[in-house]
């Protein structure tokens, strides 16, 4: 039974973790978007536009070659990155496009690339290097990593699936030369009239 006196406590005690709540305040936007921009520009590697020779390795066992191609851009003011990823056959036809997005969470302290890809999407944890990044997709027991290592204008990235006391199987790769800047995604944003 609830009498009047726990119901008047309870009612204390909610107001009283609010107004603790409220006290803290939010965290400032500015200060926010400030450390997603300062942890993106160890990424500004990236930013550009890239074309190269890349393979992958069928269900099949056949190996598959392409020519890939990556444009990555800023976003929100620097504080997000905006990939878009092609994969093209020797006729020209497109076979691959992916989209996704890098953030960093200040609270965490952690990056996250947020992927699509043939009809799967999925949020992974990114790992930055000096010269590259690192991300792994779990697939029960085994993982999936992709390691890019990108410095002097050239792009090396290669997939391996890792089972447990197992050699790792490279089953993708792809080498990529930076073409140029880009502008994208922020070029072409609707104005105010």
């Amino acid at each position: 039974m609830i009498t009047c006196r726990s119901a008047g406590v309870a009612v204390l005690m909610m107001a009283g973790i609010c107004a603790t709540a409220m006290g803290q305040g939010r965290p400032d936007p500015a200060a926010l978007m400030a450390a997603q921009r300062e942890a993106m520009a160890q990424l500004a590697f990236m930013d550009g536009v890239w074309r190269g020779a890349a393979w992958s390795i069928l269900p099949s066992g056949q190996k598959h070659t392409f020519t890939q191609t990556e444009r990555i851009g800023p976003m929100l003011d620097g504080s997000v990155k905006v990939i878009e990823g092609r994969g093209y056959d020797s006729d020209g036809k497109l076979a691959f496009n992916s989209f996704g997005t890098i953030s960093f969470n200040p609270t965490t302290r952690a990056y996250t690339l947020h992927s699509h890809a043939q009809g799967r999407v999925g949020d992974f944890v990114l790992t930055p290097a000096p010269d590259g990044f690192a991300w792994e997709i779990p697939a029960g027991p085994m993982t999936i990593r992709y390691t890019a290592v990108i410095k002097e204008g050239a792009w090396q990235e290669v997939g391996d699936r890792i089972l447990p006391g197992k050699d790792p199987v490279r089953f993708f790769e792809m080498n990529l030369k930076r073409v140029g800047d880009t502008n994208w995604p922020a070029a072409g944003a609707i104005g105010r009239e």
